[in-house]
């Protein structure tokens, strides 16, 4: 509708300043001739727009310009008005300004979306923190924001994966939330890392301070950086016999990851699955116990078969016990 595209033609103006009418007609994905038609259009109904012609020219908005929230729709209302927790935004320090900032927004909305708000809060919420969230103070999270805002160096002290401790001078580019964990992203040596805070043990602010790159967009980096993850993440690969009650307990564990490809007379599914590393895969196995055999590889099943006889030696059990044979021994 053409109502819609003058409006989202203000809203782009107001929020990006003087813009060419080709990209203007690149965005909102109309031609050339009709971002001009509509620039006329707004301008014989007084709102204060204007073209320049030549070299560093366009099409801009008076910069006291502003518009008001009554070209919302109602759907646009309820984007911005679903339940959702805040706790990121605490951890932040702008929980209470996220509160005051909704109250402000309701209070400039239109009468007509006002009483539908409360309708909406009750019907949807959004919780993103994990069952187990650690409501604990993140460490040393004022001198992370701190580093991050004002472009300053820090010096960590940081335990990875494998339990190394290492110290490392880092630009801090970024902090991303992702579930209920924090990361930071740094650069060392030139290049990206990527920090989980809690792993850190200690964070110096130090006396200097960096130059970003420029080129730098932290939206594109992470959405590079979690594709890559995801595609190294499950690189081992392996095939299982479920009973039928355990079925849906492997795939809430493997989300994404698993494959169901046949189902037996009595009810038993054979999965592919796919795993972080084979010690996973093991552990899936000993918890399934008798409702889950390997099928494939022979490698997991001989590394199932010689953990189970550890732990029968370990905790006493005859070795000939017939509790081996569910976990797949051949």
């Amino acid at each position: 509708m053409r109502a819609d595209r003058l409006l989202a033609l203000v809203l782009t103006l107001q929020s990006r300043g003087k813009m060419t009418a080709e990209s203007l007609a690149e965005e909102l994905e109309v031609s050339r001739r009709t971002i001009l038609r509509d620039v006329e259009a707004l301008s014989l109904a007084g709102i204060p727009i204007y073209a320049e012609g030549g070299h560093g020219g366009g099409i801009a908005l008076d910069e006291h310009y502003r518009t008001s929230l009554t070209g919302l729709k109602e759907t646009e209302v309820r984007s911005l008005f679903i339940s959702a927790d805040n706790q990121h935004l605490k951890d932040l320090g702008l929980g209470e300004a996220a509160d005051n900032a909704l109250l402000k927004l309701f209070a400039s909305l239109p009468t007509k979306h006002q009483s539908a708000v409360d309708h909406f809060r009750q019907r949807i919420l959004i919780d993103s923190v994990w069952w187990w969230q650690d409501n604990d103070t993140l460490p040393f999270w004022a001198e992370l924001q701190q580093a991050v805002y004002e472009d300053q160096l820090i010096h960590i002290v940081y335990e990875r994966y494998s339990g190394d401790i290492q110290e490392r001078t880092v630009e801090p580019y970024s902090l991303v939330a992702k579930a209920n964990n924090w990361y930071l992203i740094g650069k060392r040596e030139g290049e990206l890392r990527i920090y989980r805070v809690v792993r850190l043990h200690q964070v110096t602010l130090l006396d200097a301070h960096f130059q970003r790159d420029a080129e730098f967009d932290l939206t594109t980096f992470w959405s590079s950086h979690v594709k890559q993850f995801a595609s190294n993440l499950a690189d081992y690969a392996f095939t299982l016999r479920v009973h039928p009650s355990r079925v849906n307990f492997v795939k809430w564990l493997t989300p994404g990851r698993s494959q169901t490809l046949e189902t037996d007379d009595q009810g038993w599914q054979v999965m592919h699955l796919q795993m972080e590393a084979i010690d996973l895969a093991k552990m899936l196995v000993f918890g399934l116990a008798g409702q889950g055999e390997v099928i494939e590889p022979r490698e997991l099943q001989e590394a199932v078969l010689a953990d189970a006889r550890r732990l029968l030696e370990h905790e006493n059990v005859p070795l000939g016990s017939s509790t081996l044979d569910p976990l797949g021994a051949v």
